[in-house]
């Protein structure tokens, strides 16, 4: 997880364990640990889902600055890439954020790996995304289209042509922001079912 030190992070696995919602068990290759929900901690999952479909709902509109963390944001979309859209080929894509200089991160898209760097990987920068963060976190939550953002110029994109038209179809949306847009791009069906019914 970004932005959290290891200490603090040991301290919030070992709280998880000591309650049962996790259980540490040697790693597969043999070296370290890895973990693993428990059933209580599997059971927990239609709360994770129902707190993550109401802040959607109520306060993923509310991008303040406090809210807005590009690094956060870059490690959700990393985890998020469409990675069946992605080139044969590795690309790698480099991040600017408008306004903050001091944050600049890497994609290298090698599919079916995607790999967040926060330093030049070194390979070669094959597309260049400059953005502002918050237009770029309404485009993870889907209330934000890349081809608008790019219109308006709060999205620039520099690379080849191929890459800068692909580019939409790689980043993925929050799994919250594919529910609204599934049930979106179903309305219009049940409307024109509604319609021909009230003909027949």
């Amino acid at each position: 997880m970004p932005r959290i030190s290891r200490s603090l992070l040991a301290d919030r696995l070992a709280t998880l364990e000591r309650v049962g919602i996790i259980e540490r068990r040697p790693a597969p290759n043999g070296h370290g640990h890895e973990y693993r929900l428990t059933k209580a901690g599997q059971e927990l999952d239609a709360v994770v889902d129902a707190l993550g479909t109401w802040a959607y709902k109520w306060i993923s509109r509310d991008l303040t600055p406090a809210n807005l963390d590009p690094a956060l944001l870059m490690w959700v979309i990393e985890r998020r890439i469409r990675v069946e859209n992605l080139p044969s080929r590795r690309v790698v894509v480099h991040f600017r954020f408008r306004r903050l200089p001091a944050h600049a991160y890497w994609l290298v898209l090698d599919r079916p790996q995607v790999d967040l760097c926060f330093t030049d990987p070194g390979f070669g920068v094959d597309l260049s995304v400059d953005a502002d963060v918050k237009v770029l976190t309404q485009i993870y939550l889907g209330h934000l289209t890349v081809a608008s953002a790019l219109r308006r110029g709060e999205v620039t994109l520099a690379g080849a042509p191929e890459y800068r038209r692909g580019f939409a179809s790689w980043l993925g949306v929050s799994p919250y922001a594919r529910d609204r847009l599934r049930s979106r791009s179903r309305a219009p069906e049940r409307r024109r079912s509604s319609r021909s019914t009230s003909r027949t």
